[in-house]
């Protein structure tokens, strides 16, 4: 039995969006350093919900830019 793979976004149970002050509050950041980041381009990936609504962070993509070597996140 042949099974499909899985397409490479589909999101896990483990890859959960989550909130500009959940991912903050992990990092133990100020919400200004996470939008200061975003507007340099130097923080996780995030995207707007919706196109207009609240930012967000997949677990998968935070723990990739955490896991990324040389990264000076201060």
């Amino acid at each position: 039995m042949i099974v499909p793979a899985r397409p490479r976004h589909a999101v896990t149970e483990q890859d959960e969006w989550l909130t500009v002050d959940e991912v903050c509050t992990e990092l133990k950041i100020s919400r200004r350093t996470f939008d200061r980041w975003r507007a340099l381009g130097t923080g996780p990936k995030a995207q707007r919900i919706g196109g207009h609504g609240p930012v967000r962070v997949r677990r998968s993509w935070l723990d990739e830019w955490l896991d990324t070597p040389d990264k000076d996140i201060a």
